[in-house]
């Protein structure tokens, strides 16, 4: 089997010639859920957007289920990885939820009937079935970060990347998120600064510090690393 994802040794240098990652080498597995942390800056956005390919490695290599990020396989790839940006608003451009969510499914050619069933149980699995018709942009943020999810799972990826879910929330928005999360049988990597987050859903932890890989480990075992916590910036839970 595959790992879902292979990144492997993967440096890349922005135009202005800042490294934003330095020989980064990270695999995750089938159905595993992976959080990445560190401080700001430390690359983890840059990472996330390797996975479909928006960005591509100034050195090394990134394979997703078995194939290489490349021109060729760009389509299969971004169909399969499922990127939840931190911004909702990056994600939500049209009127209504309903067209959002359609979005994706409308440019793969699917039938109509096929698009209307996919929007359908993307906004029931978020929680958001009634606001098929809402204005996206009378939203909360809460809301909002539900719709993008379903955006994404509308497409039926194989893996969620999500980058910082829970950041701005109110703590009843933040739970029934986790819930949410927590709920999904799929492979996952999200980045985040919410350690409680990170001790509650993820069962393996990479920090990234510096623009490396400085820890990779189960969850138990990084968190309880008090003096590792503080080296990269991060607070236990």
């Amino acid at each position: 089997m595959h790992h879902t994802i292979e990144v492997e040794n993967l440096t890349y240098t922005y135009p202005g010639g800042h490294q934003a990652l330095i020989d980064v080498s990270l695999s995750v597995g089938p159905d595993e859920r992976v959080a990445l942390v560190g401080p700001n800056g430390a690359g983890k956005s840059t990472l996330m957007l390797h996975l479909n390919g928006i960005y591509r490695p100034t050195s090394g290599q990134v394979t997703v289920g078995g194939l290489p990020v490349t021109d060729d396989n760009i389509g299969q790839i971004r169909a399969w990885v499922g990127l939840v940006f931190q911004n909702p608003d990056d994600q939500l451009f049209n009127p209504r939820v309903f067209d959002d969510v359609a979005f994706g499914p409308l440019h793969m050619a699917l039938p109509e009937e096929e698009v209307r069933r996919r929007v359908d149980a993307a906004l029931d699995a978020v929680g958001m079935q009634d606001y098929a018709d809402h204005i996206s942009h009378h939203l909360s943020l809460g809301q909002k970060k539900r719709v993008a999810i379903a955006t994404v799972l509308s497409m039926h990826p194989k893996i969620l990347v999500l980058d910082e879910p829970t950041a701005g929330l109110d703590p009843r928005a933040r739970r029934s998120l986790i819930n949410l999360l927590d709920s999904m049988e799929r492979t996952m990597l999200t980045a985040t600064h919410d350690m409680r987050l990170v001790a509650d859903l993820f069962t393996r932890v990479v920090i990234l510090d510096n623009s490396r890989v400085a820890a990779d480990g189960p969850t138990g075992d990084i968190l309880s690393d008090g003096a590792l916590l503080t080296e990269h910036g991060l607070e236990a839970p």
